[in-house]
């Protein structure tokens, strides 16, 4: 133990051999305070952290009064106003990627523009520290990979987002049969819309959970005073998927000319099978296209390896034998 406190004592004289890795040992650690300075006098002035609010709250609490409820990504949601674009059109699509991947919260905007600014802030810092920590690190070089870290913290977020989204829609639209099948019976058995699609969201919430949500979602729309037109273009919105997109036509077109329900479903489930069948049938296709790569770098040649090794070694003996060949 006095071994090992005596080397970390003594880690910071290693750097007096090289200045500037200490010249940049001390800018890291000066920046970083700088940083923490400005981020504590920020959050103190916008009202983030208030220890004079938090000291209300415990004698609000002790004398059995409701406290303010903090939020969670309060600290966040404050980072991402800072980067967030005044204009709703351009964060449009980000609000549609984050309702997309379920991300609905009234605040999911700003913590995600709050993790791209902390994404930012905290790269670089790593990588500066980890620079400093390294003593073959050059200067030039830890600013450029300091750059390239900060980016794509900066970006991580952009490229994750869709990811999430696509992800969750591809669920969706893997339910979505099974949840006109359900849909039909219950249609054929009596049951409303309403009362149906409520059935069916707790008949999927184990097999399709996503879908499940999205189906108690609607019914909570409509069980609240919110009409069935509203809430299907709700859905529609909200999920952005042309399965769903067409199927909302649909029905609204049922509720409009009076048709049957049940016969509209039965007809649109038949075409989701159809659907489902042609995009299995063609992820099968591709295998053989996609099975190229490792069939020509990685089986093919331990197959002639192994196949041709022997009589190319036995033909290279032969050879070696012929008294004129040597």
């Amino acid at each position: 133990m006095i071994d090992w406190i005596s080397s970390i004592s003594a880690w910071p004289h290693t750097f007096s051999d090289d200045p500037e890795r200490l010249r940049l040992l001390y800018s890291t650690m000066i920046g970083a305070s700088a940083a923490g300075v400005v981020l504590a006098l920020y959050f103190v002035i916008t009202g983030v952290w208030n220890p004079l609010r938090q000291r209300v709250d415990s004698v609000k609490e002790t004398a059995g009064l409701p406290a303010r409820k903090s939020h969670p990504h309060g600290a966040v949601e404050k980072l991402g106003s800072l980067l967030m674009p005044k204009d709703a059109s351009k964060r449009g699509r980000t609000e549609t990627l984050l309702r997309y991947a379920n991300l609905r919260s009234p605040g999911a905007v700003r913590v995600f523009y709050g993790i791209k600014f902390a994404g930012l802030v905290l790269s670089a810092l790593l990588v500066l520290l980890v620079a400093a920590l390294t003593p073959a690190l050059a200067m030039g070089d830890a600013l450029l990979y300091m750059l390239l870290a900060s980016a794509l913290g900066f970006l991580a977020p952009d490229i994750l987002l869709p990811r999430l989204a696509r992800r969750r829609q591809d669920r969706l639209r893997r339910g979505l049969p099974d949840a006109m099948d359900l849909l039909v019976v219950c249609s054929e058995a009596g049951m409303g819309l309403n009362s149906g699609i409520q059935r069916v969201a707790s008949e999927l919430i184990i097999t399709h959970p996503d879908l499940a949500d999205e189906l108690a979602l609607f019914s909570m729309q409509t069980r609240a005073g919110m009409d069935n037109r509203s809430a299907l273009k709700d859905l529609e919105e909200r999920t952005g998927l042309e399965d769903i997109q067409t199927l909302v036509a649909m029905l609204l077109q049922s509720m409009r000319f009076g048709t049957s329900i049940a016969d509209t479903l039965r007809i649109y489930s038949d075409e989701l099978r159809d659907k489902r069948l042609q995009r299995a049938q063609e992820k099968a296709a591709r295998v053989s296209t996609l099975m190229l790569f490792p069939m020509i770098f990685c089986i093919f040649p331990s197959f002639f390896l192994v196949v041709l090794g022997p009589p190319i070694l036995g033909a290279i003996k032969v050879l070696a034998d012929i008294p004129a060949l040597k």
